[in-house]
């Protein structure tokens, strides 16, 4: 599996509900960002991907700019995705853009993260950019440098 296709593969897996902690690094190093909170090692990012799990349902995930660089053991990523979901204990619905960027490093035949990082998508205004005030239309297909 290459990692755009590992990438892909977690788009799928957050859109179904399914357990994410198993495309992360089993690392203390590992570090991810998300929209509110920073996770540092493998047993935080396990945990909060769980709590993330748990309280969400109804997950659209499109990925609209997908751009990815593998470097051998060492692949790098980049993303404008357009996120949904429905927070579970409040009924709060959110559909915005976001930026997604990171590493990953292969591990026997897979590819795990060791780094990610995503945000929202902010404009000119210093707003978080909805989806109804972005481009309508997602990006051509991924763009990626595997094996160079």
């Amino acid at each position: 599996m290459s990692p755009t296709e590992r990438m892909r593969e977690y788009y799928e897996t957050l859109r179904q509900g399914d357990p994410l902690s198993r495309f992360f690094a089993e690392s203390p190093g590992i570090v991810k960002c998300g929209i509110s909170e920073r996770l540092i090692g493998y047993e935080a990012v396990s945990d909060g991907l769980s709590e993330q799990t748990r309280t969400t349902d109804d997950w659209v995930v499109e990925s609209r700019d997908l751009s990815v660089t593998n470097r051998g053991q060492y692949a790098w990523f980049g993303d404008v995705v357009r996120m949904g979901w429905t927070d579970t204990e409040t009924g709060v619905e959110n559909d915005f853009l976001s930026r997604w960027s990171g590493a990953m490093e292969r591990s026997g035949d897979e590819w795990v993260f060791v780094e990610m990082h995503v945000s929202r998508s902010v404009g000119r205004d210093g707003q978080a950019q909805s989806v109804e005030t972005a481009d309508s239309e997602p990006s051509p297909p991924d763009t990626s440098s595997e094996g160079v």
